[in-house]
């Protein structure tokens, strides 16, 4: 019955959390608000999540948004120095082939999301067998070290997490 009213406990609470934060004002009215968005969205929406993605270690997912959030300032400050004091003829950039062993629907979408989020690296296509993500980089003299910081920095982490 538990399962019944709230299909997806971890989406219902980020969506309270959001909702809270996108109004960001703390109120009753609010929370209350959160709260129905929070059991009527995942109710709404369990059809079509008929396999739930398991989750092996949540405490992980901490680490993991941690590194992402770090990796997103480091870059920023990467690409800024690229466009304003590399001259355009020594840009090098390159399409990386970055094979995956992430099963998982779920896990394959934020390794893409996060490869995506991090300026100077964009997925760009998933292989119709999902074993390959396409990624552009925007600048790099080593396409096989981009390709093996992705798999040990995020692949690695969202295999531990989705297990």
């Amino acid at each position: 019955m538990l399962a019944r009213l709230i299909p997806h406990p971890f989406l219902s609470l980020t969506l309270v959390l959001v909702w809270l934060a996108l109004v960001n004002k703390f109120t009753l009215g609010n929370l209350i608000l959160g709260s129905a968005f929070g059991l009527v969205i995942p109710m709404l929406t369990a059809a079509y999540w008929p396999n739930r993605p398991r989750i092996g270690r949540p405490l992980k997912i901490a680490e993991y948004v941690l590194i992402v959030l770090w990796d997103i300032v480091v870059a920023n400050v990467q690409v800024a120095m690229i466009i304003l004091f590399k001259p355009e003829k020594n840009i090098q950039s390159h399409w990386i082939p970055v094979p995956v062993e992430l099963t998982s629907a779920e896990a394959i979408t934020v390794l893409a999301g996060t490869i995506t989020m991090t300026p100077g690296t964009v997925s760009a296509t998933l292989a119709a067998d999902g074993s390959c993500i396409l990624v552009h980089c925007l600048h790099t003299d080593d396409p096989d070290a981009v390709r093996d910081e992705i798999k040990t920095r995020y692949e690695r982490r969202l295999k531990e997490i989705f297990a």
